[in-house]
């Protein structure tokens, strides 16, 4: 199931990762480069309900996308977190929370499915409330400019960044708890 309409989405998400990264060196003006990255963020997050909709609809769900599906997500995340660290619009505590959790849960999911305990680290509500979070955090932070007059989205994209550090530790707290028994029954 590599060439189904959902699993090409996904690797499309991938794939416009650079695309985003490189608008911040096109030779134009600054309002011009956040919107143009803003736009292509909003575009590319959209694929990934976009992609499971079509997925489920279509009946081409895969183990191989399920694998896929979160790591696009993460690449999509991890990048724009760290265009914007450059920029100076996140604070690097926030950006490493963020990307750290990515990589310790990601181990622990990697590791329980080698002890075939996944069940302990589905995916849970909370893990969903922060990447909702996230996705609407980083294309504020991509803007960097009043929306419509009247929205401050600097503003605004901390604070749902700063809630997405919340949520970001209170899941891994959530899944490390729910992988504890498993750990303590292998480390005897």
């Amino acid at each position: 199931m590599f060439l189904t309409i959902p699993t090409l989405l996904t690797w499309a998400r991938i794939v416009a990762i650079p695309l985003i990264v490189g608008v911040f060196h096109l030779p134009v003006s600054e309002p011009e480069r956040n919107l143009i990255a803003t736009v292509l963020f909003v575009a590319v997050a959209l694929t990934d309900w976009l992609d499971g909709y079509l997925a489920r609809k279509l009946n081409q769900t895969s183990a191989f996308g399920a694998f896929l599906d979160p790591v696009a997500d993460k690449f999509l995340v991890c990048a724009s977190l760290l265009v914007l660290l450059e920029l100076g619009r996140v604070n690097a505590l926030f950006a490493l929370v963020i990307i750290g959790r990515e990589i310790a849960i990601s181990a622990l999911r990697e590791w329980m499915a080698q002890i075939g305990a996944t069940r302990s680290v589905a995916v849970h509500m909370l893990g969903k409330l922060k990447t909702t979070a996230q996705m609407v955090a980083i294309p504020f932070l991509l803007f960097d400019g009043m929306l419509f007059g009247l929205l401050n989205t600097q503003v605004w994209g901390t604070v749902l960044l700063v809630c997405a550090v919340v949520l970001t530790v209170w899941s891994m707290v959530y899944y490390l708890q729910k992988a504890l028994p498993e750990i303590r029954a292998k480390a005897r």
